[in-house]
């Protein structure tokens, strides 16, 4: 499902909605607050969670291949969203189909170890046994289950934390303040006018009580594909699909569709074969992103092609010293 427009409301103005849904947003929060106090399993090697503040995409999985890039050794524990396996069991990309592991895991694996397991202590366990130097927690800074040397907001410098209600009321999984508690950085991910506009907005309401900020920007990987001109019918079912049509946009494609389909939605034959005649009409080439080409069935893989996209540092400085902290310098 895709999030009301009312949780990208400012957080001065969220409108009736969010003001008449926020005694549940409370009972949320409550909730999360008595989860995230459970004490955790503490593991031998560096943990570090990527997570975030709000419901849906925020550039998370970008950031997981930018540390992977970073660290030699790391394995990434996930829970492997829309996936049927307990775990924990390593992701085999030839082997897994994204019904079983989730998506993100199975792109991930192309990167480095992946253990999907619904008990992140039992997925770090396993992960330290088959030699990991570090463990990367994929979405799991509202989880509990394993302790923390380092923990990673990542945010979108734009929208930032929207309303600042919590679930229903607005997007946030917790509040701000206490999120960013539990925070060693803060990761705001946008152009610079965006991060420009974060700072006058939240970076100046919170003030001191940020973490260190470290901004990054997701741009398309330079493979050499020649864009320019090219005749597309765009589909996606990420987070915030528009982000991805905009970015093809800026690679100067001829735009003849832009299908936004639900976050982590199935890729059936009906679908495709519906999205292959469209395409055919607009004499465009199917294009998607690296997640959903991942849940492509076998037979559709030489048929649409993927945008690769990835993390670039802008101002990265406070990352070296946190690694170093926790022994990953």
């Amino acid at each position: 499902m895709r999030p009301p427009g009312f949780w990208d409301a400012p957080p001065d103005a969220p409108g009736w909605q969010a003001r008449a849904l926020s005694p549940l947003g409370r009972l949320y929060a409550s909730a999360t607050a008595r989860r995230v106090r459970r004490p955790g399993h503490r593991a031998g090697i560096p943990i570090i969670s990527v997570g975030n503040l709000e419901a849906g995409g925020t550039g998370k999985t970008p950031t997981v291949i930018a540390l992977l890039q970073r660290i030699a050794g790391a394995h990434v524990v996930t829970r492997g969203y829309g996936g049927s396996l307990e775990g924990p069991v390593r992701v085999d990309e030839t082997r897994h189909r994204a019904e079983e592991t989730g998506d993100e895991p199975l792109l991930l694996s192309a990167f480095a170890p992946v253990w999907v397991s619904r008990d992140r202590a039992a997925g770090v366990r396993a992960a330290e046994a088959a030699g990991a130097t570090a463990v990367i927690l994929d979405d799991a800074h509202q989880n509990p289950d394993v302790r923390k040397d380092l923990s990673i907001v990542v945010t979108e410098a734009a929208r930032a934390f929207g309303n600042g209600r919590c679930i229903p009321a607005g997007p946030l999984r917790e509040p701000v303040e206490a999120g960013l508690a539990r925070a060693d950085l803060l990761l705001t991910i946008g152009a610079p006018a965006a991060q420009a506009t974060f700072g006058e907005g939240w970076g100046a309401l919170l003030d001191e009580r940020l973490p260190p900020r470290i901004m990054g920007r997701i741009m398309p990987l330079r493979t050499g594909m020649p864009w320019q001109g090219l005749r597309v019918y765009a589909f996606a079912g990420i987070g915030r699909p528009a982000k991805f049509f905009d970015t093809l946009r800026g690679l100067g494609v001829t735009l003849r569709g832009a299908v936004q389909l639900d976050d982590h939605q199935p890729l059936g034959e009906a679908l495709l074969a519906r999205l292959e005649r469209e395409a055919l009409a607009e004499n465009a080439q199917l294009v998607t992103t690296e997640k959903d080409m991942v849940r492509l069935p076998p037979s559709w893989r030489g048929k649409v092609l993927p945008l690769p996209v990835r993390l670039e540092w802008e101002d990265s400085a406070a990352l070296g010293p946190a690694l170093s902290r926790i022994g990953l310098g």
